[in-house]
């Protein structure tokens, strides 16, 4: 019979020996997943007792901290859905606790709202006996839900989408297989815990017995050097971001930093200051990674792996050891099928579906992306390799059709034009659909544009007259999250970022011009 990490979560306490850490700006706080357990089990019998049921829908929205975790942990242990509301990205109200039925909200903003508890509380709250008890043991059918999530489309609400226990389980036993995560290993998860897929390595701590260690983006680079971590989870941005501060210590420091004077050795001794001297691997995914960034921690000894999904099929490739082709998204998973159509578009069937609709969207969504069979259609562009590997061209919206009738890819494009140190992220548009322009997140303030122009002049002659850029607009400022440029995973929005800057694309004097 095939097993259940949920299941095994919710059954019975972790194995002894094995921490979680909590590391921000302020100082860590460390914990025995035991005592977590048994904190979570506290919580629950109190939401329990203020007559949450299993069944029931709670709302999160918080930094990444002890409480979500806890609540997180409370929620499977009765049963009750978990919906994750990203920090930035939700303005909460009364209205929108009643359109997602939710009958709890925890938040680290001040409300006033009966069904409003402060995550701050959570913790004490947890610490206190209960005389009711204990509760039930809950049992996860591979159908049931855990946790409502939410796409990180770039245009209109976001959608809802139920997730069910089969495919956390389905997806958490493929990565197991394939990296062994255990005893001796730590996990740094830094992105927020309102993305379902970064609580997965939580309940691998709790179910395969290893240490985690949950920061946050902002204190991530902070972090690193002191929770010594095997594993780093993170996005493509994440980490060539790392690359950049990797190299800017290195010629601060002169390329003689090495022990034998080489600047391959001051890079892998800036890297160990950063990262620690225990990576076993690193993990990317969400968006497409750099080819140069791959090959750059890959030449250091920290080996990194690629790995393809969406919201909608979780996890459904990855390259891992033994099996890595940088540049492709590596073979697809047990309990994955990839399949393509005659243009090269991916659709993906599921074993154990996340879903097979979504559950707050308009009339239509769900049958644009589902298929009858619960097949998921991603719009994405690829080809499988005579090796079972997987390679994502990009978009199949992201194809711009010129008005010469000539099509351009244009993610390779954006790809060359963030090997650039001096380049952080980048879309190419072609609003008049006849010329190219790419709109450029500085690296640095103020921008560097004269590397930035000579970036320009070689993925030109790199692509030649075909897909040739006419010039480059340096956004004032850097895409982000905050200001609606970024996705929640990094991801540059593109029509967002077209409308934001038409005025300078359409504009003929200004940017740099090839």
């Amino acid at each position: 019979m095939t097993y259940s990490v949920i299941n095994r979560v919710v059954a019975s306490p972790p194995a002894a020996g094995h921490q979680i850490s909590f590391v921000s700006l302020r100082g860590t706080d460390t914990f025995e997943l035991g005592d977590l357990y048994e904190r979570a089990e506290r919580l629950a019998l109190w939401m329990s007792g203020t007559g949450l049921a299993p069944g029931d829908r709670i709302g999160i929205q918080a930094a990444n901290c002890l409480g979500w975790v806890l609540l997180d942990i409370a929620a499977l242990r009765m049963g009750v859905v978990t919906a994750g509301f990203e920090p930035g990205r939700f303005e909460p109200d009364s209205a929108m606790l009643d359109r997602y039925g939710l009958k709890r909200f925890f938040t680290d903003r001040p409300w006033d709202d009966p069904r409003v508890v402060p995550i701050a509380d959570v913790p004490d709250i947890a610490d206190k006996p209960v005389g009711a008890g204990p509760l039930p043991r809950q049992g996860f059918r591979s159908q049931d839900v855990t946790t409502l999530k939410f796409t990180s489309g770039s245009t209109g609400a976001p959608k809802g989408l139920a997730a069910t226990a089969g495919s956390i389980d389905s997806s958490m036993r493929a990565v197991q297989a394939l990296f062994s995560h255990g005893p001796g290993d730590d996990l740094f998860v830094f992105l927020p815990l309102s993305l379902l897929q970064q609580r997965y390595w939580i309940y691998s701590a709790l179910c395969f017995g290893h240490d985690v260690t949950v920061s946050t983006y902002e204190a991530a680079f902070a972090a690193l050097g002191q929770a010594q971590p095997t594993v780093v989870m993170g996005v493509p941005a994440f980490f060539e971001a790392a690359r950049t501060h990797i190299q800017t210590l290195v010629r601060a420091a002169g390329s003689g930093d090495g022990p034998d004077g080489s600047a391959a050795d001051a890079l892998a001794g800036a890297a160990r200051r950063l990262f620690g001297d225990r990576i076993r691997y690193l993990w990317t995914g969400s968006a497409p990674a750099g080819v140069a960034t791959l090959r750059f921690f890959n030449s250091l000894d920290l080996p990194i792996y690629e790995g393809y999904g969406l919201n909608e099929t979780c996890i459904v490739s990855k390259n891992h050891p033994g099996a890595n082709k940088v540049g492709s998204v590596g073979p697809v998973l047990a309990g994955k099928q990839v399949r393509l159509d005659e243009h090269g578009i991916i659709s993906v069937h599921c074993d154990y579906p996340v879903n097979r609709r979504y559950s707050f969207a308009a009339p239509g969504e769900s049958e644009r992306i589902f298929g009858p069979d619960g097949v998921v259609r991603t719009g994405d562009l690829g080809h499988l390799d005579d090796d079972g590997f997987l390679y994502v061209r990009g978009r199949a919206d992201d194809l711009i059709a010129l008005a010469n009738g000539r099509k351009v890819a244009v993610r390779p494009i954006e790809e060359h034009l963030r090997e650039s140190p001096a380049i952080e992220e980048c879309v190419v548009l072609s609003p008049m659909r006849t010329h190219l322009v790419a709109v450029v997140s500085p690296a640095q303030d103020p921008a560097d544009e004269e590397a930035i122009a000579a970036q320009l002049a070689r993925t030109n002659a790199t692509f030649g007259p075909d897909a040739r850029i006419s010039k480059v607009v340096v956004a004032p400022d850097r895409f982000s999250i905050d200001n609606g440029l970024l996705t929640s995973q990094y991801k540059p929005i593109r029509a967002r970022i077209e409308q934001t800057y038409r005025a300078e694309i359409e504009n003929k004097g200004r940017g740099i011009h090839a």
